[in-house]
């Protein structure tokens, strides 16, 4: 290992004497050494004149003799002197040379001297990079936060250091000129070598571990090593320690009370890290000085309770009140656990005298799936307040050590921090690291050092601190917000501390790690360390700390009394995203009615004329764009629509109406189908691009149309942020193939199909999920529409009430909305209708892929304009509605299986024999709309028909709920058979199996004799 690392050095010494040659030395500043020659050397045996010369050469080469500069070049690159004094420029120097009396003395002088330095500029640079490695990180003093206990050789001991660098003890009081690169010295420029090491020492050996030297910028390497180096930084005021004290009191004192009145009650509490709340008080008080305004937060159960008290200040006897088991639900929804609750409090923060808003966003158990959400609800809160640079709104990431190294939305949501559409302007992660993953042990939890090491990837500067030093938490803390605001880029404070209790206080930890919790059962609070470090140095007295605690749990106890009288779980007191004014009008409740969705044909011409032209002078576009402009514009002039443009037509008439437009997600600017060209390219220009749909009104609200990273967990999660912070907004997100949501799932269980219920949290997301069995094999053909069906709320055996406001109704009492259009229009209406609605919910909508070009799929302007509306079913029109009577089968459908039955039906006449309807909507179930068809058709035969196996789809949702309209009518089943994989990955099976059920459609004696 020593071999290899000498190896490692000789190979990085030509680098570090290139940066020795920029050094700005000081010494010699005011004389020029240019004049001095080589024999002036050749004449001294004087080491100081030589050091004297050698600093004036770091200062400038050209300060010293050109021949000077030569022999330091080369010496310093490791050249021997021989070939050192090649560099000489003249023979009656060279020859000078080898004939000086002083000539082996002086060189080796020479050598040493610049050998030393290099060494110790190489010492510094190892504490730089490695010394977090012997930092003094965990409180418990018997693990290694690095999960190694290997101290690097160049670090291990003062002797072994010293030999590592071919350095001696009678070098320790020897004085070196400081690098750049340094900020140990202060205002000193030199330091003996044992003050060097000290200094090194006190800065990255103690309670802070450094990692920054992997950033590739010189300029933020250098602002964190002054914040940290330079002597005296970490100095607090008796004011700033009194206040971190009595912080400290309210957070342990907080799970104190809570263990005291509720000790059987999972709590989650924050024991062995009671040091974050301070620091999230230090983070928002060093942000709000610098101009931040709102803070959103996201962060696991352990310790919310907490923050909720302590940081957003949540009134302490509505906490209280949550742990009464007799707590009855004054809102709607199910509710959830007290510890998954969020929270919206706008307040003066006492620290800078300003207003702060802060959000704690609401999130499930599911392990930081909540960080892509409010980075999504930062972004938005951003560009509302037109905060380009994030100097307002800023976020707040809480994790845990296991999760943030274990889970992959921690990767995702990184890559997302420095992307245009997508970032921040820089989040700080603070890690609650208890060394420990439930009852895993580190050592099996993460295959990496730190459990921050996924933050390296964009070149995050992490600080590791031990939580057992407050005042050195506090100074990190302060240090990472000024980055954040100075640098605009995330950056993660590792609080490394350990968890009193087990995963909750009715677990037993030593179970499995006996030894760690024999530990801590020994160990004494941080309140109580910092409470008697204050009251030794005389910061405190010992009655000023009991009467700080004293006044605290009498606080508590007062809410606690209060909390007896809250007898109703008001839910409405927990949103972390308030919609003020949207959901009354003039201080009454909104109508429970929604306008027609159409617009008047002039803005259906004038945004078709915009979506087929380039809106910007000599802007050059592919041959094959041009082509779909022109098609574009002939579909225009024949009052006609595909989907691609009726999209363009929902879009654009809701930026008229000044609703903000946000389309997300893999190639959405162009389209995973070619189809939709929202971004246009210019050929000649690189990075030259146009937007035609901001082009279309001079006082439109923005459009926002971007390609995401290839993640669909993060970036559905962002946008569901996003679409939290307002509801004047349509956001949404396209899947590149339908079932790409799969590796989303978590979000769409735990946050969008049941987010009212538990949190009453609207949101108005829109998943744009392409679907359709295209013979393309099992991949990419089924947006698993039974999955959603399934997780939606509605009663398949309950009898509706159908009333004028029963459209209306049933939305506002769903959970989600499920479509599938057949025809560009409806896609049109279902969109607008979302922002016309008096409230939000979310809209899944099962797009299509051969549809986007298909002949028939076609809409005439007369089906969109003013006074047209969405279509939850779209009855039969041809020549079996003129003789219902006659109709022997009536078969209901969803999205682009109606194209393949309307053309078999066609090619064997049955067009007066089967009525063919499409179900638009089929969450919530339109059950007045299907009881009307069926009663149209009183003698017909009921078929559900689908190309989805039969397993799949939508077959198992429909069912129960024909027969509860149609009572006595079975509703018969044709499509594909129940199969495992999605779809068949053979084409001509493909067409084999969709001919056997089209036959199956059209043959009018298949049911026959059968019993349901």
């Amino acid at each position: 290992m020593m071999n290899q690392l000498k190896v490692l050095a000789g190979r990085l010494r030509p680098q570090a004497t290139q940066l020795l040659a920029k050094l700005n030395v000081s010494l010699l500043g005011q004389r020029s050494m240019s004049s001095r020659s080589p024999e002036a050397f050749l004449s001294s045996t004087n080491s100081s004149y030589v050091e004297e010369m050698y600093f004036a050469w770091l200062e400038n080469p050209q300060n010293v003799h050109k021949s000077w500069d030569a022999f330091f070049r080369s010496v310093s690159m490791g050249a021997a002197p021989d070939h050192a004094q090649q560099g000489f420029p003249s023979t009656t120097h060279k020859a000078a040379i080898q004939d000086g009396p002083g000539l082996a003395k002086s060189n080796a002088m020479t050598e040493k001297l610049v050998a030393d330095h290099l060494a110790v500029k190489s010492l510094i640079r190892a504490y730089q990079i490695r010394g977090h490695h012997v930092a003094q990180l965990d409180p418990l003093g018997i693990l290694d936060a690095d999960l190694d206990s290997f101290v690097p050789s160049d670090l291990i001991t003062t002797i072994d250091k010293l030999a590592f660098y071919n350095l001696h003890e009678s070098d320790l009081d020897k004085v070196f000129r400081l690098p750049t690169t340094t900020f140990i010295g202060g205002t000193e420029s030199t330091l003996s070598l044992r003050e060097i090491i000290k200094r090194l020492e006190n800065t990255y050996c103690q309670h802070i571990g450094l990692e920054f030297m992997f950033i590739n910028d010189v300029e933020q390497c250098q602002w964190i090593r002054r914040k940290f180096e330079t002597p005296g930084v970490m100095k607090f005021t008796n004011e700033e320690k009194r206040t971190l004290l009595a912080r400290l009191v309210r957070s342990t004192r907080f799970e104190d009370f809570l263990a005291r009145k509720w000790s059987s009650e999972k709590r989650f509490g924050l024991e062995g890290c009671e040091v974050m709340i301070p620091a999230l008080k230090t983070i928002i008080d060093k942000s709000s000085e610098m101009g931040i305004e709102n803070v959103i937060l996201g962060m696991p159960h352990r310790g919310r309770l907490n923050v909720l008290a302590n940081v957003i200040r949540k009134e302490l006897e509505q906490i209280f009140c949550q742990f009464d088991s007799k707590l009855e639900a004054a809102d709607e929804g199910s509710g959830d656990v007290k510890y998954h609750l969020g929270m919206y409090h706008e307040r003066i923060n006492r620290v800078t005298n300003r207003n702060i808003a802060l959000s704690l966003v609401a999130n499930p158990s599911h392990l930081e799936a909540v960080d892509p959400v409010v980075q999504g609800k930062t972004k938005a809160e951003q560009f509302y307040r037109g905060d380009t640079e994030g100097k307002k709104v800023m976020s707040i990431l809480v994790h845990g050590d296991a999760a943030f190294a274990g889970q992959g939305v921690v990767y995702e949501t990184f890559h997302l921090s420095d992307l245009p559409s997508y970032t921040t302007n820089g989040t700080i992660h603070v890690v609650v690291n208890n060394q420990i993953g439930f009852t895993t042990d580190p050592r099996m939890a993460r295959s990496s050092p730190y459990p921050t090491d996924v933050a390296r990837v964009v070149n995050a500067p992490i600080f590791h601190v031990n939580a057992d030093d407050p005042e050195a938490v506090m100074h990190v803390c302060n240090v990472a917000a000024e980055w954040r605001n100075t640098y605009n880029k995330d950056v993660v404070v590792d609080l490394v501390g350990y968890r009193r209790r087990g995963h909750n206080e009715v677990d037993e930890p030593m179970f499995t790690q006996p030894l760690m919790y024999k530990q801590i059962h020994k160990q004494t609070t941080v309140l109580k360390k910092y409470a008697d470090k204050l009251i030794s140095e005389g910061t405190v007295t010992l009655q000023e700390f009991e009467e700080e605690v004293a006044k605290y749990d009498r606080i508590c106890e007062e809410a606690y009394t209060r909390s007896k009288d809250e007898k109703i779980l008001h839910i409405k007191h927990w949103l972390d995203s308030p919609w003020p004014g949207f959901f009354n009008v003039d201080g009454q409740p909104k109508s429970m009615t929604c306008p027609s969705t159409g617009i008047p044909e002039d803005m259906l011409v004038h945004i078709g004329n915009v979506a087929s032209s380039v809106p910007l002078e000599d802007f050059k576009i592919h041959g094959g764009l041009s082509r779909i402009l022109r098609s574009r514009m002939k579909l225009v002039k024949s009052r006609m629509v595909d989907w691609a443009l009726a999209e363009y037509m929902t879009f654009g008439s809701l930026l008229k109406e000044g609703i903000h437009v946000r389309l997300s997600g893999q190639d959405v600017e162009r389209g995973t189908f070619s189809h939709r060209h929202h971004v246009l390219h210019d050929q000649d220009v690189d990075r030259r691009t146009c937007v035609p749909m901001n082009h279309l009104w001079p006082d439109q609200a923005p459009y926002t149309v971007c390609n995401s990273s290839l993640s669909e967990y993060g970036v559905l999660g962002f946008e569901l942020g996003f679409a939290m912070a307002s509801p004047n907004a349509l956001v949404c997100w396209e899947a590149q193939f339908g079932d790409f949501y799969n590796t989303a799932q978590c979000i769409i269980d735990q946050f969008i199909s049941c987010g009212q219920a538990k949190w009453v949290r609207h949101n108005g997301i829109v998943l744009l999920l392409p679907h359709g069995m295209e013979g393309m094999g099992p991949e990419h053909s089924s947006a698993r529409p039974e999955r959603f069906l399934q997780m939606s709320n509605d009663d398949s055996d309950a009898y509706p009430e159908f009333g004028d406001d029963f459209e209306v109704g049933q939305l506002y009492d769903c959970n989600w909305i499920v479509v599938n259009c057949s025809t560009p229009a409806n896609f049109f209406h279902v969109l607008r209708r979302q922002i016309l609605l008096p409230f939000r919910k979310p809209l899944i909508i099962f797009t299509p892929k051969s549809l986007l070009r298909h002949p028939e799929a076609r809409s005439s302007f007369d089906e969109m304009v003013s006074g047209t509306s969405f279509r939850r079913v779209i009855p039969e029109a041809g020549s079996a509605f003129q003789a219902p009577e006659d109709v022997k089968r009536l078969i209901f459908c969803t999205g682009k299986v109606y194209y393949d039955l309307i053309k078999e039906r066609k090619n064997q006449d049955l067009e007066k024999q089967v009525a063919i309807t499409r179900v638009e909507q089929i969450f919530p179930f339109p059950f007045d709309l299907i009881k009307q068809e069926i009663e149209k058709y009183p003698t017909a035969e009921l078929i559900w028909c689908q190309e989805e196996h039969k397993n799949m789809g939508y077959y198992d949702y429909i069912s129960p709920r024909f027969l509860t309209v149609s009572r006595s009518r079975p509703i018969w089943y044709v499509g594909r058979d129940p199969a495992a994989a999605a779809a068949t990955g053979n084409k001509n099976t493909h067409l084999v199996t969709l001919k056997k059920f089209l036959d199956t459609a059209f043959n009018l004696e298949a049911f026959e004799g059968k019993t349901f």
